[in-house]
């Protein structure tokens, strides 16, 4: 550990009642939090960690097992899961050790007394960033204050621009949290300038030229992104600092845009929406340029031009065209044998249009030879710059390493650590090390290609049909332009080009193909045109082919698909013409493949979010993708005890997105940091945020001023004794933030496993809570209808709450969307045929959180208590097959109902109504088939009943 990691600490335990942490990105928060661990003594009571991710359990581990003050394996935490049984649980709480836990299974715990508040010494909550006070951490730290007084809390954020975002935001996590103490820690800090500089690692910084065409990509793409910029701008609806391209390089931009859209969201044009959308997608256009090569980046671009052609507003843009020409020319070249391109033709649509009638025209006179060799693809395959940067410094390094032998200076022989941003690009890099640029491209080239095979061999479905001879429309010659990306038909370039390519693409995967026929004279094979296999037996052969006819029809499907695009394409082009020019620089043999590298070279995915620069201690360190974090850790790696000298290369493409985002996030970290040290200047602190005032049935919200006001008006301004209420919540609840609001407002929240419904609010209410997203969800898989059934079954008064957000609108939709028909699969069709359905149903709209809990102390009044036993019974059948509370039960034959809808004919729609017309099953089986038509609403659902209840029992003979 460092010595600003020991202020840290040092700092915290002054402080009986704990603190909040908020540090910079990649300081090593996990060192911080082994070293608290090694800290705690059984004797005190338990630790607990709450919200830890996976990859911080995991860091923590592993920074406790490189402690050498950590022997003993009392300091190790374990993990309580809700495998464990409570019995286990109990035992492990009074262990005094400390444990990783959920923050559902806790708060399950101390409501229901499995665990006794005064064993717990303390709690360390991760990520405190995502506190808010209705987080379940927020209940739980509530919970534990009221009752154990001594307790301490320690929490940590490593997101300083998280905790900046709206109003007053660390202000209101000291508070849900009951902390007085904040505790600032930036890269700027002195002691942490101290530690860090001291011993720098030596850096080069590496600004790799881009390419002309990744340049012009750049530059439309940033275009249209300021255009989009410049279009919500007008909407007047969004704040105009936030809308700058420097913020948009970021994941938070998504976050400031729909946080200041969403409570006006349903007010907004469907232009304004998509405009959100667009803005992602063209942050994703920026990144992936500078980290994938170019054939996957045309790729990319492909799905787009099919997922977002028909709603997009980006793609309408003016500069929009440039970044699909360019990312083509990246990868290849349309153009004639002679070197004239056709892409460079096309200028104005009058031009256009006559050119493609030439050139049709030219096609149709022509012989197909002749059309063929004019028009071709050639290669081109960009290989991406920082591909010969990272050949280079590795290069310069094994030379270094090798004068250091020659000199008998064996001192730097650590692994090479070449750190990526993901596991596609680590791969990548890997295969290109191996085995050279050109194979690597060459491989994804080829890729690419089969795809288009395959995306072509698809069946294709005329949504509309065409006249052949559309006389009177349009704008010449009776042909109409049209916009729409389903109905407009490709040009005749265009599907020139895409012609070429599947031309190329069958010839190639008829290369790979090997075709192994019997040839009863000769007993040699005939063989394919690519690859092919050693000389067989016949046998071998037969075996093959019946291997390969045992696959099933599936794979012949596929063929047959294939080679009917074959055969369409070989009516426009010959098979023994050249479509494709390879590159020229695929004659010659790669000359970095046959240097191979003798490095200890380990590839590192940014987004795996693993610390292990401890694990491997690597000499040297190539950032691919240089991310400010990892900056950070490389720091924290040199200057916690690096014995070796570390060398760390940066490859920045100049004048690129990649500099600007980076130099951007160090700036908006500082901003942050500067922005909550003004706030802990002026921040107004209670004098009893410590929790100390807190009773075992306190409530957070104060008295309303008309209930104080009623007491004055009865006798002797007495205060009635008020009755506890309670609530019986399902365990599947504690994930929603529910909970903690109706215990804030006084009422008792009794966890416990329910069969129907999520709450319990009386002997004769149930309610069934559906947030938007859940309530789409369950339409679409028919579990809303089996719950409503359910609570309808059970309970007198059943309800469904639909909830929305606090900070979203409070509409499914707006009310131009609104139509007059029934349709399927509008939201307010369906829930007017759940209420129709099922008439004692009541829907109840709720705006929050807040607004739920006033909705269900309005529906407690005058109602008893639940009973918890009964609710844990109704709908579990008990051994005779009996089920409780059952009211379905006091007015039908339970047993007959349930045989009556399994006969077959009989569906949801139609038992109800021979219930009602029929008192038995013997009269439903003596009714006709004109009867049994007219109450099951069709002939072939009665006949199908009919020919069930008049069928012969087998005998046997």
């Amino acid at each position: 550990m460092l010595q600003f990691h020991e202020q840290i600490i040092t700092d915290l335990l002054e402080d009986p009642t704990g603190g909040l942490v908020v540090i910079s990105t990649g300081l090593g928060l996990q060192k911080l939090i082994a070293s608290l661990l090694t800290r705690h003594d059984p004797s005190q009571g338990t630790l607990l960690i709450l919200s830890a991710t996976p990859s911080q359990k995991s860091s923590t581990l592993s920074s406790l097992d490189r402690n050498p003050s950590s022997d003993e394996d009392a300091n190790m935490p374990s993990e309580i899961t809700s495998d464990l049984p409570a019995n286990s649980r109990l035992f492990l709480y009074n262990s005094g050790n400390a444990f990783f836990i959920t923050s559902r299974i806790l708060i399950v715990d101390l409501l229901t007394s499995r665990l006794p508040v005064t064993s717990v010494a303390g709690l360390i909550i991760l990520n405190a960033h995502l506190l808010s006070e209705t987080s379940t951490e927020a209940f739980i730290v509530r919970i534990l204050r009221s009752s154990n007084k001594s307790l301490y809390i320690r929490a940590f954020s490593d997101k300083p621009n998280a905790m900046v975002s709206g109003f007053a935001k660390v202000e209101r996590t000291l508070k849900c949290l009951y902390l007085r103490k904040l505790h600032l820690w930036p890269r700027f800090h002195v002691y942490v300038s101290q530690d860090l500089e001291r011993d720098p690692p030596e850096v080069v910084d590496l600004r790799v030229p881009m390419t002309a065409n990744m340049r012009g990509i750049q530059k439309a793409v940033i275009e249209v992104m300021d255009a989009c910029l410049k279009e919500m701008r007008r909407t007047n609806k969004v704040d105009v600092e936030d809308l700058t391209v420097e913020n948009g390089l970021f994941k938070s931009f998504d976050e400031i845009v729909r946080r200041q859209l969403d409570p006006i969201w349903h007010t907004l044009g469907k232009k304004t929406k998509q405009l959100v959308s667009d803005l992602r997608t063209l942050r994703k256009l920026l990144d992936y340029l500078v980290r994938y090569d170019a054939v996957t980046y045309l790729k990319f671009l492909d799905s787009l031009r099919v997922s977002e052609n028909f709603r997009s507003v980006w793609i309408f843009a003016e500069s929009s065209y440039k970044i699909f020409e360019l990312a083509k020319k990246r990868v290849y070249r349309f153009g004639r044998s002679h070197g004239g391109d056709l892409s460079a033709q096309k200028k104005t649509v009058a031009v256009k249009k006559r050119k493609l009638k030439d050139i049709v025209k030219e096609k149709n006179d022509s012989p197909s030879e002749n059309t063929s060799s004019e028009v071709v693809l050639e290669e081109v395959l960009e290989v991406p710059p920082k591909w010969k940067m990272l050949r280079e410094v590795l290069k310069e390094i094994e030379e270094e390493r090798q004068k250091q032998v020659t000199d008998k200076e064996d001192n730097n022989n650590g692994i090479v650590l070449v750190v990526c941003k993901d596991e596609r690009s680590c791969m990548q890099l890997e295969n290109f090390i191996m085995n050279g640029p050109h194979k690597v491209m060459r491989d994804e080239w080829e890729n690419y290609l089969l795809s288009k095979v395959e995306v072509h061999a698809l069946p294709k479905h005329n949504y509309k049909k065409k006249s052949k001879d559309p006389k009177g429309f349009g704008i010449l010659n009776g042909i109409m332009s049209t916009t729409s990306g389903q109905n407009a038909e490709p040009s005749s370039l265009n599907k020139q080009e895409n012609d070429l390519l599947i031309a190329a693409a069958t010839k190639l995967r008829k290369q790979k193909d090997v075709l192994v026929v019997d040839d009863p004279i000769s007993s040699e094979p005939i063989k394919g045109c690519g690859r092919g296999k050693k000389k067989g037996s016949n046998k071998s052969a037969i075996m093959e082919n019946q291997k390969t006819s045992a696959a099933g029809s599936r794979n012949e499907a596929d063929t047959a698909a294939v080679d009917n695009v074959d055969e369409g394409l070989s009516k426009g082009l010959p098979t023994d013409c050249c479509v494709l020019r390879k590159h020229s620089d695929d004659l010659t043999a790669d000359s970095s493949k046959d240097e191979k590298l003798c490095l200890p070279i380990h590839f590192y995915a940014i987004e795996s979010d693993q610390h292990i620069l401890d694990v491997l201690m690597p000499s040297v360190i190539i950032a691919y993708h240089p991310d400010m974090a990892f900056v950070r850790e490389v720091e924290i790696y040199k200057a916690g005890g690096c014995s070796s000298d570390l060398k760390v290369y940066f490859l920045f493409y100049d004048e690129s997105t990649e500099v600007q985002k980076f130099e951007a996030s160090i700036r908006r970290e500082n901003g942050a940091f500067e922005s909550l040290i003004r706030q802990k200047s002026m921040m107004t602190i209670p004098v009893d945020q410590d929790g100390k005032c807190l009773g075992p049935s306190s409530s957070v919200e104060p008295e309303s001023i008309h209930s104080q006001n009623l007491v004055t008006r009865k006798a002797g301004g007495r205060k009635e004794v008020e009755k506890e209420t309670q609530v019986i919540v399902d365990m599947r609840e504690f994930m929603s933030s529910l909970p903690n609001v109706l215990h804030q407002k006084g009422m008792r929240i009794i966890p416990v496993t329910l069969e129907v419904g999520d709450y319990i609010l009386s002997p004769s209410i149930c309610v069934e809570r559906k947030s938007i997203q859940d309530l789409f969800g369950s339409f679409s898989s028919g579990r809303l209808y089996h719950q409503v059934e359910a609570m309808v079954r059970y309970y007198r008064i059943p309800v469904l709450l639909i909830e929305f957000s606090q900070d979203k609108s409070f509409s499914f939709q707006s009310a131009s969307d609104i139509g007059d028909d029934v349709t399927p699969n509008n939201i307010i069709s369906k829930l007017s045929l759940l209420a129709l359905h099922f008439p004692r149903l009541r829907i109840v709209w709720s705006r929050s959180l807040h607004a739920t809990a006033e909705i269900f102390s309005s529906l407690k009044a005058n109602q008893d208590e639940p009973d918890e036993s009964k609710a844990i019974r109704v709908g579990v059948p008990s051994e005779e097959g009996i089920i409780e509370n059952d009211v379905r039960a006091e007015i039908y034959n339970t047993s007959a109902m349930e045989f009556l809808r399994r006969l077959p004919g009989v569906t949801d729609s139609n038992y109800r109504v021979i219930m009602d017309n029929c008192n038995s099953l013997s009269e439903l089986s003596m009714l006709p088939v004109e009867r049994l038509a007219e109450l099951m609403d069709g002939l072939k659902a009665a006949k199908t009943l009919r020919d069930f209840l008049d069928a012969k029992y087998p005998t046997l003979h």
